[in-house]
């Protein structure tokens, strides 16, 4: 998770909401991501998403399912979509999201019939993760 959060940092000075991502199989770091939405003027380039294409890349398969993912903010429904689609086999979030979380705060579409259900952890170094995007956004306003 701090690695996560090391990119979250790294998301922050780039102005970007600062969220980041890792992917682990075998106890090895295999891909990363954070949020490159202004950068790339892209609305898929969220952390997660950034993470999961990094590691398809890298694994030169698009099934994830013996890794686990680290991420600072509870997946959006985007996010979460392709963390089931991508059969990752386990979760680790830190802070929750009350305005977009879709494994637990808004909705758990985990909790639905589709074909795969990661393990999920969350608030995992939740005040860590949390104090950074507070502080994104106290800057911001």
């Amino acid at each position: 998770m701090y690695e996560a959060l090391n990119l979250a940092h790294e998301a922050y000075a780039e102005g970007e909401v600062p969220v980041g991502a890792v992917i682990v199989k075998d106890g090895k770091i295999i891909a990363t991501g954070r949020n490159m939405r202004e950068k790339k003027q892209n609305a898929l380039s969220h952390a997660e998403i950034e993470a999961i294409n990094n590691a398809c890349k890298e694994l030169g398969s698009w099934r994830l399912d013996d890794c686990e993912m680290y991420v600072t903010l509870e997946p959006c429904p985007m996010c979460t979509g392709a963390i089931i689609n991508a059969r990752i086999k386990t979760l680790i979030f830190g802070a929750y999201d009350s305005r977009a979380g879709s494994i637990d705060s808004v909705i758990n579409l985990c909790d639905y019939p589709y074909n795969h259900k990661p393990e999920i952890y969350g608030g995992i170094c939740e005040d860590e993760c949390l104090s950074i995007i507070k502080k994104f956004f106290e800057n911001l306003r």
